[in-house]
C-alpha cells in the first residue's frame, strides 16, 4: 500500500510539474490550454472547458502561494 502512495504522489508531482512548465512557456494562453487539454486526453482524462479553467486556476494559485513563501 505504501508503494502505491509513492506512485500516486510521484505521478501527481509529475503532472503538476509538467503543467507548471507549460504555464511558464512563452505561448498564447488559449494555445497553451488546448495543449494541456490534448495531453490530458491522450492519457484518458477528459475535462470540459470549465473543468480545464478550474484546473489551470488551481495550479496558478498554488504557484502564487509558493512564490510568496
Amino acid at each position: 500500500m505504501k508503494a502505491l502512495n509513492y506512485l500516486v504522489a510521484f505521478l501527481g508531482g509529475a503532472a503538476i510539474g509538467t503543467a507548471c512548465g507549460l504555464l511558464f512557456a512563452p505561448e498564447k494562453g488559449s494555445d497553451l490550454r488546448e495543449k494541456i487539454a490534448e495531453a490530458l486526453r491522450k492519457r484518458g482524462i477528459r475535462l470540459n472547458r470549465k473543468e480545464m479553467d478550474n484546473l489551470v486556476d488551481e495550479i496558478a494559485e498554488e504557484l502564487q502561494s509558493n512564490k510568496e513563501d
